[in-house]
């Protein structure tokens, strides 16, 4: 448990010194983009690329991967009906507020987690490879449908959504450090040292971001759609472990990894969700809404999980 408490309180300082960095006006606006940047396209793939090459190839196969992914399906799928029953949004936003509810931020706050809860940011490495290569296009060729008002092909939409993804970084640099492991594959410590002082950025940076980011947001405003953004928060704090725990003990997982799929499966909604909405123009509060309830609501959840499970 105390492991737990202290890789909360790094989490936080570091998000507080970003809020705090937004607020004196040390970094202003849109300039966080800069750490976001900086992060997504060098310091993450670095690192993920030097966790995975370290990593036991079999944790990308294991019975975690599929118990994750089944619970954000499902979870999505209640936020359909949900939708359809009671808020009535239309395609493109129920799609938004569906992916928020299941997909996890493996990144901002996923391997932190891992790495100083778990123990091991490769748990993390699955589900983000999944949410990647398999949850975002699907996403994404779901609102160029609807923008186009259903004129464009969906093999064209879907291809187009799978070429951004393949294009990625840290998809490439997943996928080089996989390989490398996989097959055994010497990569010189010329080459895995620089790579390693990159990754180690990685995390500070998209956690100052996130800190920044929460400077000046109102959320959960009158008239937002709050139940929507209530549904979709529970769902992904709640209900995903729940389902993931059901899942674990369905297929008789062993009790550390049931503590490794509970804990992923709690984690807050990934801020890409966001991103799509703001590019898309569609869900925008919503899913804002969602991803700020869930980052500090997953904190207890989180913590309950360890103290249960760990």
């Amino acid at each position: 448990m105390f492991g737990v408490l202290q890789g909360f309180t790094v989490i936080l300082v570091i998000i507080g010194a970003g809020y705090l960095t937004g607020r004196l006006g040390i970094v202003k606006g849109e300039q966080r983009r800069v750490l976001n940047n900086v992060a997504f396209y060098v310091a993450m793939p670095a690192m993920l690329f030097g966790v995975l090459l370290r990593s036991d190839p079999k944790v990308l196969t294991s019975p975690v991967m599929l118990v994750t992914t089944l619970s954000a399906i499902a979870v999505a799928l209640l936020f359909v009906v949900a939708s359809r029953l009671w808020f009535k949004r239309d395609f493109a936003a129920t799609t938004l507020g569906a992916t928020a509810s299941g997909y996890v931020n493996s990144n901002n706050l996923g391997l932190p987690v891992a790495m100083y809860i778990l123990g091991d940011a490769a748990y993390v490495a699955p589900l983000l490879l999944v949410q990647l290569i398999v949850f975002a296009p699907v996403t994404l060729s779901i609102l160029d449908f609807a923008r186009s008002g259903g004129s464009s092909s969906v093999f064209k939409t879907v291809t187009q959504a799978l070429g951004r993804t393949l294009r990625s970084p840290i998809i490439i640099a997943t996928a080089a450090g996989y390989l490398c492991a996989l097959f055994a594959v010497p990569v010189p410590q010329l080459i895995v040292e620089p790579l390693d002082m990159l990754g180690a950025a990685s995390i500070p940076m998209v956690l100052l971001s996130f800190g920044i980011s929460l400077h000046g947001q109102r959320p959960l405003s009158a008239g937002s759609g709050r139940a929507a953004a209530f549904t979709a928060s529970g769902l992904k704090v709640v209900g995903m472990p729940l389902v993931a725990l059901g899942l674990s003990i369905a297929f008789g997982l062993d009790p550390h990894a049931t503590f490794v799929a509970t804990t992923i499966a709690a984690l807050p909604t990934a801020q890409n969700v966001y991103t799509y909405a703001v590019t898309y123009q569609r869900g925008e509060v919503l899913v804002r809404d969602t991803v700020f309830l869930t980052t500090f609501a997953s904190l207890p959840v989180l913590a309950a999980i360890a103290l249960l499970l760990g």
